[in-house]
């Protein structure tokens, strides 16, 4: 049996690329199905957590950006902090991080093919999927992943149904944390990514809009800004990760909300996980790793989540992360790892 490649990848993202710079490690040959130009932008919060800046440091990945030291909830009245205890994250605008991560997969011999890949077959040696055969698929194409409804996982939109819509604003970065603003309808995400240059993110379940943050609004006045990019509804119920020889990860593999903001980084620990799982020849083992990588993102995130689905409890988030500093500091140390 002939292969092009030992693994084929769909989806050139941070997920996708990062498993490319892992299986190029263990010597493995691989191709990378992405139909869009590099770099690729999306709505994204764009704050690196601690943990993922490390994974892709160990990669070769240091794309620029700007520290920020912990992260702070803030409504109209209080503000409340928490630090990272291992150092800093990174904001990082997306594209910036894209550029860095296609151009060390390329540096590793990683090669690139523009498709769009919907249909996928295997069989019990191997994976075919836009003309391509391999030995193993990894699916790393989004929220609405083809591939993943192509073999047979099932997935399906979770509740609350929330939404993200992210700009760019230009204006001198004027905090070294990542700032989320609450209000009763949705949470702003303030990311230092340029020291001119700051992303702001809005979830909600309606039609956002700054004037939600009068404070926020106040400080971003007359900055000129990017059009709107969205994406959603957030959560994705997967009900698996391994379909016989293709592997899911990243948004791909499921996900609960963007709201405590490490997406990236699980993705790029997943692409680790699931490396693993190929090169010992025990895709099956990846279901376990991947819940074990994921488990307080997915306890955490879903519990936050669920607590703030009324506007009662959006209203006492910042109240009670003063109040309860130590908790705080637990929750985002935890995510931060």
């Amino acid at each position: 049996m002939t292969y092009d490649a030992d693994l084929l990848i769909v989806g050139g993202g941070p997920g996708g690329l990062a498993t490319a710079l892992h299986a190029r490690r263990q010597g493995l040959s691989v191709i990378v199905a992405e139909p869009r130009e590099t770099p690729v932008d999306k709505a994204c919060g764009e704050g690196l957590m601690p943990g993922g800046l490390a994974e892709l440091t160990a990669l070769g990945v240091d794309p620029a950006g700007l520290p920020f030291r912990g992260i702070a909830y803030l409504d109209e009245r209080r503000r409340a902090e928490a630090l990272f205890r291992g150092g800093p994250g990174r904001g990082v605008r997306r594209t910036t991080l894209h550029a860095a991560m296609a151009a060390r997969a390329k540096e590793q011999d990683t090669e690139w093919v523009s498709i769009r890949i919907t249909d996928v077959s295997q069989d019990a040696t191997g994976v075919t999927a836009g003309g391509l055969r391999a030995r193993w698929l990894v699916a790393a194409d989004g929220l609405h992943s083809h591939v993943r409804s192509a073999v047979g996982i099932g997935a399906v939109a979770g509740t609350p149904r929330r939404y993200g819509v992210r700009w760019h604003f230009s204006l001198p970065a004027w905090s070294d944390f990542v700032e989320v603003y609450w209000s009763p309808l949705g949470e702003a995400y303030v990311t230092p990514v340029e020291p001119d240059l700051v992303g702001v993110a809005i979830l909600s379940s309606g039609q956002p809009d700054l004037d939600w943050f009068p404070r926020l609004a106040k400080r971003l006045r007359g900055a000129p800004r990017t059009r709107a990019r969205g994406c959603g509804p957030l959560r994705q119920v997967v009900s698996r990760r391994v379909a016989g020889r293709v592997l899911l990860v990243g948004d791909a593999a499921g996900y609960e909300d963007a709201l405590t903001g490490e997406g990236v980084s699980l993705a790029v620990k997943q692409a680790r996980a699931v490396v693993a799982a190929i090169v010992d020849g025990n895709p099956s083992s990846y279901e376990a790793t991947w819940r074990r990588i994921t488990r307080d993102y997915r306890l955490l995130t879903r519990a936050l989540v669920l607590t703030t689905a009324s506007r009662v409890g959006r209203r006492a988030v910042v109240p009670a992360t003063s109040k309860l500093p130590a908790v705080f500091d637990l929750a985002v140390n935890t995510l931060a790892r």
